[in-house]
């Protein structure tokens, strides 16, 4: 099978990065028509209308990867003119992303209308829009009308060249018992519960070190209520390269996910959850409908329950008393996401989904 991502996906996006990847190492063959995401549409729809002819000509699929909303419509005319079948993995909804999450423009201005209109367009273009959880497939075949055989479930997963136990055991020890947030601040990040929970374990042992490692919207809240609690046992370290990063994971004792309070934290599980699990370090991290589809509490990672701050620290407590305890979870975790979310069983995953609903007939193509 011969898969066309188009649009203007970066390329070194983890989602699709793996996927493309994945695709390969089980045989098929991926075809990139590529512009940049920044231009004005006006500018790359007519470049990549004329090169999405021909690459979508020796595809079977046409792919949209994440994010790339608004370029289904010109992907979706290039599939119906070449007869190749159209397949987007949105991975977020721009409306419930831009509106309800992040809360850049209320529900009732024209902004929303518009995020809203780009949504429906391209959930309803596709013959398959793919979706991370079950939790979000359901909540994109309610909120878009989408019929069940038009959805399908594909793990975000982790890239296995990247993150990997390797030298993982070879950490230096400082005296610090680190625990690790990796991230873009974002509201389903539930930044402030990690703050009021370092401050709860600072007052009981000054050895715990919480670095939080990125940048983004609720930074410089998080930043003024640790000042406000006198969490001084916090580093916000700011951005890190994504090479970069497995360093930092494999120094750290304890790594976390996410513990917000949205309703898009509850249908999520992101990479940072799959890459700290892969190189085999224990993940704390909110308990959620989507967590709870691919992971078991105490085996693979530790669910905190609310209130989440006071969960949070008395898990981080728990894990640095424990040793035997993060041994083995972390080792399930990598156990279990190296068998099912790593980049060769994802791509066999999404390559299954293609073939079982697109393989094209005897004798020519669909």
């Amino acid at each position: 099978m011969k898969i066309c991502f188009f649009g203007g996906y970066d390329p070194l996006y983890p989602r699709n990065a793996v996927l493309r990847e994945g695709l390969r190492r089980n045989g098929a063959e991926v075809v990139e028509c590529r512009a940049p995401g920044r231009e004005k549409f006006w500018l790359r729809y007519p470049r990549l209308f004329l090169r999405g002819l021909a690459a979508a000509r020796r595809a079977d699929v046409v792919f949209v990867p994440e994010f790339r909303q608004k370029d289904v419509p010109l992907a979706r005319l290039i599939s119906a003119w070449t007869g190749r079948l159209l397949v987007h993995d949105p991975l977020a909804s721009r409306y419930e992303t831009k509106i309800l999450d992040w809360r850049r423009n209320p529900p009732s201005s024209v902004e929303a209308w518009w995020n809203l209109a780009i949504d429906r367009w391209a959930f309803g273009m596709p013959g398959l829009v793919l979706a991370d959880t079950a939790t979000h497939a359901e909540y994109f075949r309610s909120r878009f009308g989408l019929e069940p055989l038009r959805t399908a479930v594909v793990p975000v997963g982790y890239d296995d060249r990247l993150f990997s136990p390797l030298g993982a055991e070879k950490r230096e020890r400082t005296g610090e018992f680190t625990v690790l947030f990796v991230g873009s601040f974002l509201p389903l990040h539930g930044v402030d519960s990690i703050v009021r929970a370092a401050a709860i374990v600072g007052r009981k042992d000054r050895s715990v070190v919480f670095r939080l490692v990125g940048d983004g919207q609720t930074r410089p809240a998080a930043a003024a209520l640790a000042k406000d609690l006198s969490a001084d046992n916090i580093r916000f370290d700011g951005w890190s390269r994504l090479e970069d990063l497995p360093g930092r994971i494999g120094r750290a004792d304890v790594c976390l996910g996410i513990f917000g309070r949205t309703e898009k934290t509850a249908r999520v599980v992101p990479h940072k959850i799959f890459q700290a699990l892969g190189m085999g370090r224990p993940v704390v991290t909110a308990r959620t409908p989507a967590a709870e589809e691919f992971f078991r509490h105490r085996e693979h990672l530790f669910f905190c329950d609310p209130p989440g701050p006071v969960s949070l620290a008395e898990a981080v407590l728990e894990l640095k008393a424990d040793s035997g305890l993060r041994a083995a979870i972390g080792g399930n975790g990598l156990d279990l996401v190296r068998s099912r979310y790593a980049t060769q069983p994802l791509g066999r995953r999404l390559l299954d989904v293609l073939e079982r609903r697109f393989r094209p007939p005897k004798g020519g193509r669909r």
